[in-house]
């Protein structure tokens, strides 16, 4: 069994041995004063004795160290202390504590990479003095090129390369970058004075592993902060342009670039047949790493930097987060919630935050400060923006009373906005909240005094992202049949103009989802509102603009079967009475080309129009005019024909 070391640090924290044992049903010990000083041969005994979670995340590089040294694997580690020991309420912690603690053993599946290898080719962008000295620090650890923006004159040293021209495109990231130049002229080594530079020319390419911007000026790329192997400084600032070149230094040698998306192409709703659907993912990715390709999108994992927006964007699951699973992010958040509970707790919320920015916050306030309340439970979230309206509604309705999504400085604020928005319209109150705090003294101020009502029987987040929030918007809303949601929300009707609407189906064909189906029997527009994603692809294609979308989220069964938009009489065919096609269109059709239409003078060609297609055949095959009808078919000639010819006729032939 996995045995679980708890220290009270310096008897700064209360700690309860029983609880943290009945709510993880790990081996817990006593409690220690000091496992990383005087209790260390305790730590050790422990190590060589079998498996150890060790409740102190802080001196986590001692025990793994410490573990080395023992020839033993390394701890796990979770952080009772900063969140949730000390605090102002941190005597009543235990349910929190043994929450994170239960939390701590779930096991995540490791992610996906790719090995990126940079071979140290650098492109310097530049004018001037700034580019060429960077150039020398660099040029003994990488090989540079300066591309010269000016006509500063270059100097004698070759360590390094120099030519001249401007950039008109980037590609690519760290280890595949390309570049294509305009006005791009190489420098001439020979001769005696100043080095010279050969004629101009449009349309140079290169490749590099590394761009070191010091224009000062507009980036190469969208979020330039985001795109690995692209670094920029002021050239008018001395210490940040020693920084960027020491980064640069330090990008050589094969590098595991994490893979955080995953697609499933076939589920994409972003084209049907030129016309254009869904295109969230598109217009959110702020690396510019998604982008067309015929019916669905394509992500560049190299771009990619794992911001998760398109992840929780997506109506339909063609892109999801990989870095954990969504799967893996539902099972934390049951977990916590049902051993808060199991532990003696009421109702906890959840402060979502990210590692770097919010984590330090919480270590902060923890240490300075009044630390978190002891119901509010931190959840450390890969990317902010990956924790959408499918996670914070499955949060709720897993037992939590809110949910509180802790912004960093480098969120983009659209995606979360958007789904708290929605996520708050699906669970009928306001019960998400964005907290954008620099201070760590204004976390605890935010948290405190903040206690709600949380579900009293709690849904399990099971299945997809669209299938739990189903569930959850349920369980939130018991007595709701449809919630009204936000313009833009993956869920809703599509409502049919009935007088506008000639069921020429071209919606159903175009559906990406499956919402919208026909019956084959009968001239019928069904649809299953479950499966509309509300991307859009019906209302564009429909040629009498008959369709429109109402965002909504319908709790009840009838949303899981198909339902009649609209439907005719079916025509009957004058020849066989074989229903076919509708009945008013064919009227429509008759009325307007009988008479009217030279091809549709003979009240035989009329007839046609209000027949089956095998009738329409036959009646076409036994007209008088048939296009296709030919003369009588020539006797088959044989030897005794060409021989009775005789030998003149046969010349002739």
């Amino acid at each position: 069994m996995k045995r679980l070391l708890i220290c009270d640090c310096l008897g700064s924290q209360h700690l309860d041995p029983a609880t943290l044992a009945t709510a993880t049903g790990l081996e817990v010990g006593r409690v220690h004063r000091a496992l990383c000083q005087e209790e260390a041969e305790a730590t050790a005994k422990a190590l060589a004795e079998g498996e150890v979670l060790i409740a102190c995340q802080q001196e986590s590089a001692f025990f793994e160290m410490l573990a080395e040294e023992l020839g033993v694997d390394a701890p796990g580690f979770v952080d009772l202390r900063d969140r949730a020991g000390w605090s102002d309420e941190g005597a009543r912690a235990a349910p929190k504590q043994a929450a994170l603690a239960a939390e701590a053993l779930i096991e995540v599946p490791p992610a996906r990479s790719r090995d990126v290898t940079s071979e140290g080719t650098c492109f310097i962008l530049g004018d001037g003095t700034a580019a060429f000295e960077t150039a020398a620090t660099l040029a003994d650890q990488l090989a540079v090129t300066v591309l010269q923006g000016d006509e500063t004159e270059p100097p004698v040293d070759r360590r390094f390369d120099v030519v001249r021209g401007h950039v008109v495109r980037a590609s690519g990231a760290l280890g595949g970058f390309s570049v294509r130049i305009d006005g791009f002229r190489e420098l001439v080594p020979g001769g005696r004075g100043a080095f010279g530079f050969g004629q101009p020319r449009d349309g140079a390419s290169a490749e590099c592993d590394i761009i070191l911007d010091l224009r000062g000026g507009t980036p190469l790329f969208p979020a330039p902060e985001k795109r690995e192997g692209y670094l920029r400084a002021d050239p008018a600032r001395p210490v940040a342009l020693a920084e960027a070149a020491s980064q640069a230094a330090q990008m050589v040698g094969t590098f595991e670039k994490p893979l955080y998306i995953r697609a499933e192409p076939a589920l994409c709703a972003h084209s049907r047949a030129g016309q254009t659907g869904c295109s969230k993912c598109l217009d959110i990715c702020p690396t510019g790493a998604i982008s067309p390709e015929g019916d669905h999108v394509s992500v560049d994992p190299m771009v990619c930097a794992g911001c998760g927006a398109c992840a929780a964007l997506c109506p339909s699951g063609a892109i999801s987060y990989d870095a954990p699973p969504v799967a893996t992010v539902f099972r934390r958040l049951d977990v916590l919630a049902r051993a808060y509970r199991a532990a003696g707790g009421g109702a906890p919320r959840l402060l979502v935050h990210d590692a770097a920015h919010g984590g330090e916050m919480i270590r902060l306030a923890a240490r300075f400060g009044r630390g978190l309340p002891a119901d509010v439970i931190p959840f450390e979230a890969d990317a902010i923006a990956r924790f959408g309206h499918a996670e914070m509604v499955a949060a709720l309705a897993a037992g939590f009373a809110r949910v509180d999504i802790l912004l960093s400085p480098r969120t983009e604020r659209a995606t979360p906005e958007g789904e708290a928005a929605l996520a708050n319209a699906l669970c009928g109150t306001e019960a998400v909240r964005l907290l954008d705090l620099a201070d760590p003294d204004a976390l605890p101020e935010a948290l405190y005094g903040g206690a709600a009502a949380a579900l009293a029987a709690p849904a399990l987040p099971l299945g997809t992202r669209r299938q739990v929030t189903r569930v959850a918007a349920k369980a939130l809303q018991p007595e709701a049949e449809i919630i009204a949601l936000p313009e833009g929300a993956p869920y809703g009707a599509v409502l049919v103009d009935q007088e506008a609407c000639t069921l020429c189906l071209s919606c159903v064909s175009l559906c990406p989802s499956g919402a919208l189906g026909d019956n084959p029997d009968k001239p019928q527009l069904l649809f299953q509102e479950d499966a509309c994603l509300q991307c859009g692809l019906c209302a564009t294609i429909c040629p009498e603009k008959a369709i429109t979308l109402a965002p909504r989220m319908n709790v009840t069964d009838q949303a899981l079967s198909q339902v009649v938009l609209n439907e005719e009489e079916p025509f009957a065919c004058i020849e066989c009475g074989s229903l076919f096609g509708v009945k008013s269109t064919i009227d429509r059709i008759t009325e307007k080309l009988a008479g009217n239409h030279a091809m549709f003078a003979n009240p035989d060609a009329v007839r046609m129009i209000q027949m089956c297609d095998d009738c329409r055949v036959k009646a076409q095959f036994h007209s008088t005019n048939n296009p296709f009808a030919a003369g009588e078919r020539p006797r088959v000639r044989t030897s005794e024909d060409y021989i009775a010819e005789g030998p003149s006729k046969r010349r002739d032939h």
